[in-house]
């Protein structure tokens, strides 16, 4: 499910309500492993906040928290895969009590541990009425939010204050804005809410537009004209990628997101058509020998996330030799909001394919996020570094969850740090550029000037 359809969120699979009519079927009975190696059986992720029950090649996915538990979705074993409709496929390895799941698209491994049966919470219905929505909203959040802390937001006194306010007889308006009104003081662009006709809101960094189908109609035909000045701009992977070479051997790559490739929501797809897209932009011609690019202008500045795997693919044909990207970490205890699962560190391995290894100037701005700041982040460790110029990406790294209130709605929280080797986290106030510069702002198009791209050419040269 993606709130915004040209934002395609990277989808943890662990997702409520993703495709509808995906009810798993509740199961009250212990499903007891006859192996030790058995699959069968039921899973509690660590953090996450996510049941996994496994029985004769299906598996259902629940949503919990402390007062609740929602069925998610179900998926079918396809051989080592379980696959469900417009869901990322996973595989899932067992040793004893303990298992790994992977999910195809997502960076790092979830890890699981069996339980004697299913909690009790999913055999029995949820309560329902707004209350229970307001009070599983709440939950949610309190559970698996990393940043109220950084945030300065205090999650019980919003309880306090907003709890009391909710009536058996309230409207659906104003419950709406209730619960829009509880996260909008987050500024955080992976929290929202979407109702069945379509009534939504999404949060965001302030003083940050965005990305959007509407910005981008206003944003290529701007940087076609005004930075590429008529240069043949070359697209590819459903307009995702563009590229053209500029005078002086310099190359011009622009990502707007890092997912949408093809028309099958399935990370092998993507990378298949991702690589095939670089194939052709990172050639022979252009990466060795005489007709070698001299440097290369990497524009995110709009760039709405997707696949953090996708972003460590493209940095893949960025180097010819492996280094650390980022540490990845997941909230794993509903009452202390400072225990974490332990970090796993993620490494850029360099690929087979060809390889543009040169100097890079990358084009950051508040209208990129998500899988577009983890790619940034995981450029960080490069040689040679790039340099950054333009402005603070958005600020929100880690996927999402994806869940189902009781009235039908659906919303997103977000659960994961993602840190630098220093152990820096740049959620919030976004990665910082080396060289600020005005991005897409009024006074630039009214100029017909794009400062960003001048400089970044500027350096290569």
């Amino acid at each position: 499910m993606d709130f915004k359809t040209f934002r395609p969120r990277r989808r943890l699979l662990l997702a409520v309500g993703v495709a509808a009519g995906l009810v798993a079927a509740p199961l009250s009975a212990p499903l007891a492993a006859t192996a030790a190696t058995s699959l069968d059986g039921v899973w509690q992720m660590d953090g996450y906040g996510t049941t996994l029950a496994i029985s004769d090649g299906k598996a259902s996915l629940y949503s919990t928290t402390s007062i609740s538990c929602t069925p998610a979705a179900e998926y079918v074993q396809d051989g080592a895969r379980f696959t469900a409709e417009e869901q990322q496929a996973f595989t899932f390895r067992v040793r004893r009590d303990r298992a790994v799941m992977q999910v195809e698209g997502n960076v790092g491994d979830k890890h699981l541990r069996r339980l004697a049966k299913l909690p009790q919470l999913c055999t029995v219905p949820g309560a329902t009425g707004p209350l229970a929505v307001f009070d599983q909203f709440w939950t949610t959040y309190a559970e698996n939010y990393p940043f109220f802390q950084a945030k300065g937001i205090d999650w019980s006194a919003v309880r306090a204050t907003y709890r009391p306010r909710v009536t058996p007889g309230m409207s659906d308006d104003a419950l709406f804005g209730l619960l829009t009104s509880m996260i909008k003081p987050l500024g955080d662009a992976h929290t929202a809410l979407r109702t069945p006709d379509e009534r939504r809101f999404t949060g965001s960094r302030p003083g940050t537009v965005l990305p959007s189908e509407e910005l981008e109609a206003m944003v290529r035909p701007y940087v076609e004209q005004t930075a590429l000045k008529g240069i043949p701009f070359t697209t590819y992977a459903n307009d995702r990628i563009g590229y053209a070479d500029l005078p002086g051997g310099i190359g011009y790559l622009r990502v707007i997101a890092f997912l949408g490739f093809g028309n099958i929501p399935d990370y092998r797809a993507e990378r298949d058509t991702l690589n095939r897209a670089l194939d052709q932009i990172l050639s022979k011609q252009r990466t060795t020998g005489s007709g070698k690019l001299r440097g290369l202008i990497l524009d995110l500045r709009l760039n709405g996330g997707g696949s953090d795997q996708l972003g460590l693919d493209l940095a893949s044909r960025l180097t010819n030799r492996p280094y650390f990207a980022y540490y990845k970490r997941a909230r794993n205890d509903p009452s202390d909001p400072a225990a974490f699962t332990t970090p796993q560190p993620l490494f850029v391995q360099p690929t087979e394919r060809t390889k543009y290894t040169g100097p890079i100037a990358v084009l950051t701005g508040g209208s990129q996020m998500s899988a577009g700041e983890t790619f940034t982040q995981a450029l960080m460790n490069r040689t040679p570094k790039p340099v950054r110029i333009g402005e603070n990406t958005q600020g929100v790294f880690s996927d999402v969850l994806v869940r189902k209130l009781p009235n039908g709605w659906d919303f997103i929280v977000p659960n994961e740090e993602f840190r630098t080797l220093s152990w820096k986290s740049y959620d919030g106030p976004g990665i910082p550029p080396d060289v600020r510069t005005p991005v897409f702002t009024p006074a630039e198009f009214a100029a017909k000037k794009d400062t960003a791209f001048s400089t970044a050419l500027n350096l290569l040269r």
